[in-house]
């Protein structure tokens, strides 16, 4: 079914009138909302109505529109939020009917008469709906650009009261820019394909192998705290569907929960430990974890913040789980910031504008009202909208504090800079500026996990991908030190095994991380960040020495003689070496640590993390259907994992066991 939706803009924005008009023919559904603002600053009292609006099974139904009607006709209206909430505000006192519905995901239209609502008033009124959604294929978007806001235009003039509000005689918007004012009025048509999975791209890699200990002793990467791959993977699940392959990073997987390791200190702002257990997927191997946690900072602690916030409002970027997810996203960020911090918002879709310049956290009205204001449609030009935001972010450079670009995106890029090489090469670049970057995916169907990857792995950056307000909540405000602010920056990890206990090693996942040996001591090469209080865990599992290794060893060589009769090995009960390398972050030159494992480690009982953290890595396997997922069953996911349940204050260890449950009935 083919759904089309026309957005005009060409009305001033100081009025909105919402207006639905339903009608099918041959199956298709064609969809007519003229979106605008009610005017406010009125010579008579107000009145508000409220309410929440849920299925019938009490579940919340979001993105849904709300008409208020008098006499048969629309006079104000909403959109339910993630909560099923809305609220309509400047009401005059009379009686109205509400409907709600008939929109793509709830095409019935209920209705309650007769409401009556005095001098301002607050009224609830909640509905309780069934609904019937539909199926839809493709959108197609007629959209005419929205007006993007500076104070100044380039030559520092104010912009008259026309030039804000349009030239109605010729039925255009003024459109600033950048400080350029362009008119126009003709609409575009963008067609894309909403909410198909075939539109989702990721990077294709191989999974590590194992190594042999005696020819290639050393393993190098940089630490990942990007943690998209498994919010992701959770919301195809819920879905009921199978993810695939290229989109389970395993170590992403691990990287989502928190665990109990102690915080740093002495000299240095991370912290190592060290675990080593039998591997609960093949009795004959050991399996070693690696804990890194950084030092905590208080939020209060905290240096001021400078953000901007790069929002992408192109027209594939708006249906409900895109732009209205992450509009109310930035809200709660927006509603936790300082005094002391500031935000500029930055925007881009056919073109790129700055919406709001540099604005202080104590002025938060402003903030909220310039996200309110965003409407998506056109098309894509993510790199330059990444320049623009660079460039506000160096205008507002504060020295010593926190600046950092917040890029909220699906990642479809299509206009300009869009290739993953042009891409690489742009945020290789612009990392030298000393502003960091946390990436935000958004959406399902058109997800460009491959770009968004890029992005955060090339820059100073994290990635993590928001699939519900839940998840925003936890990654921008119970997480905000370890996502928004990093305590050491270009930090490596390099491993040395010790042949005379280790016959070979994997390290399991980190594919996309992996460095060159020589890189560990090179301090031009780029590497991860860590944040504030943040925990990064690796795993390796180990062929002992006396145990074939059963997958890829080689043949004893012929020329050369390599083995611990010829070649003396040490024998001090050191199984492996741990080496990390990191950077101040008003250094460019690293410090390195080193940690030594021992052999006698493996004897001690597992921790409750360190069990829970190996189910994780269990389910990931299984989910791939991996080479090395030996004896692993989604029943010994879900034991494993209830045996580390304790440290649990926000449920994610639990909500994990009811995904590992549910796809074991996938699996099916």
């Amino acid at each position: 079914m083919k759904t089309t939706l026309k957005i005009n803009e060409s009305k001033p924005l100081s009025k909105m009138t919402l207006l639905g008009n339903f009608s099918f023919f041959n199956k298709k559904i064609i969809v007519l909302a003229t979106l605008c603002l009610l005017i406010g600053n009125t010579l008579f009292a107000q009145s508000t109505i409220k309410g929440v609006v849920k299925d019938t099974v009490g579940n919340p139904i979001p993105y849904l529109q709300v008409l208020l009607k008098q006499d048969g006709n629309v006079v104000n209206g909403a959109y339910t939020d993630e909560l099923g909430e809305y609220q309509i505000f400047g009401i005059k006192s009379g009686t109205y009917d509400i409907s709600v519905g008939g929109t793509f995901n709830c095409q019935n239209t209920h209705t309650q008469k007769g409401i009556y609502i005095s001098s301002s008033e607050v009224k609830f009124v909640d509905f309780t709906i069934q609904c019937n959604s539909g199926e839809l294929d493709e959108v197609v978007v007629q959209y005419v650009p929205p007006v993007f806001y500076k104070d100044n235009t380039t030559s520092g003039a104010k912009l008259t009261g026309d030039e804000v509000r349009g030239n109605r005689k010729n039925s255009q918007r003024t459109t600033v820019i950048d400080g350029v004012r362009v008119r126009g009025g003709n609409n575009t048509v963008m067609p894309y394909s909403y909410d198909s999975e075939t539109n989702e791209e990721y990077n294709s890699y191989a999974e590590n192998r194992f190594k042999d200990a005696k020819s290639e002793p050393l393993s190098t990467f940089s630490l990942d705290v990007d943690v998209a791959s498994y919010s992701n993977v959770r919301r195809m699940i819920n879905q009921g569907i199978k993810p695939e392959k290229d989109a389970i990073r395993i170590e992403q997987f691990i990287n989502y929960f928190s665990y109990n390791y102690p915080n740093p200190t002495g000299e240095h702002p991370i912290n190592v430990i060290t675990e080593t257990q039998p591997c609960p997927w093949n009795e004959n191997h050991l399996l070693v974890r690696i804990g890194v946690k950084a030092k905590e900072i208080l939020s209060e602690k905290i240096p001021p913040s400078n953000f901007v916030f790069l929002i992408d409002v192109s027209g594939s970027m708006w249906s409900a789980n895109r732009l209205p997810l992450v509009k109310s996203s930035l809200k709660l960020l927006t509603n936790n910031l300082r005094d002391e911090d500031q935000v500029a918002i930055v925007v881009y879709a056919s073109a790129t504008g700055e919406v709001l310049p540099s604005t202080s956290g104590a002025d938060k009205q402003k903030i909220l009202e310039a996200i309110d204001g965003l409407t998506a449609g056109g098309s894509t030009a993510g790199g330059a909208g990444i320049q623009l935001a660079y460039k506000v972010a160096e205008k507002n450079f504060i020295k010593g504090g926190n600046n950092r670009i917040i890029l909220c995106t699906d990642g479809d890029f299509n206009v300009g800079i869009s290739s993953v090489t042009e891409l690489e090469n742009l945020i290789e670049d612009k990392r030298k500026t000393g502003v960091f970057l946390t990436v935000l995916g958004y959406g399902m169907g058109n997800y460009k996990d491959s770009k968004l990857q890029t992005l955060s792995q090339k820059g100073n950056g994290n990635h993590a991908y928001i699939d519900n307000l839940q998840e925003a909540n936890r990654v921008l405000v119970q997480e905000f030190g370890s996502t928004m602010y990093a305590v050491a920056k270009d930090v490596k990890m390099q491993i040395e095994f010790n042949p005379a206990y280790v016959n070979a090693y994997r390290l399991i996942g980190y594919e996309s991380r992996l460095l060159n040996k020589e890189d560990f001591n090179d301090d031009s090469i780029d590497a991860g960040e860590l944040g504030a209080g943040h925990t990064v865990t690796a795993f390796y599992e180990i062929i002992p020495v006396g145990v074939e290794n059963k997958y890829g060893g080689v043949d004893e060589l012929k020329y050369q003689k390599t083995t611990p009769e010829t070649t003396e090995y040490p024998q001090n009960n050191e199984m492996m070496t741990v080496k990390i390398r990191y950077k101040s972050l008003d250094s460019e030159s690293s410090k390195k640590m080193e940690i030594p494992v021992l052999v006698s480690e493996k004897n001690k009982t597992a921790t409750e993390d360190f069990t829970f953290a190996s189910a994780v890595v269990m389910f990931g396997q299984l989910l791939r259907h991996s080479d090395f997922m030996g004896t692993a069953t989604y029943d010994d996911v879900v034991t494993l994992a209830r045996k580390g349940l304790d440290n649990d204050k926000m449920g994610y260890r639990h909500e994990f066991i009811r995904l590992a449950e549910t796809m074991k009935q996938l699996d099916k």
